[in-house]
């Protein structure tokens, strides 16, 4: 992958809304790895495409996204990501529709 860094992106939202709208956002540009927290593998256009469609999206006085760079997506990556407890895909999510 050249060209590709991993970021490890993790957001607080303070609305319901806007929670719903970041969280279909980020799917778009990083697959999900816990509530609120993807990895996406972006090139440096990527990055700026998904900060700017972030920035429109959050309330830049209540919300807040940290965005960790983990470097080059060059296969070394799954050695900086560790994980205890349940797998993603043992996990079981709920959801309450009101």
């Amino acid at each position: 992958m050249s060209g590709f860094n991993c970021y490890i992106v993790s957001y607080d939202i303070r609305e319901q809304k806007r929670l719903c709208r970041v969280h279909r956002c980020m799917k778009g540009f990083g697959e999900p790895v816990h509530y609120s927290v993807f990895r996406c593998d972006l090139t440096l256009k990527g990055k700026v495409e998904m900060v700017a469609a972030l920035t429109d999206l959050i309330n830049l006085e209540e919300d807040r996204v940290m965005i960790i760079d983990l470097g080059a997506s060059d296969g070394k990556v799954e050695n900086r990501i560790e994980f205890i407890g349940a797998h993603e895909e043992h996990l079981e999510r709920k959801f309450i529709i009101e």
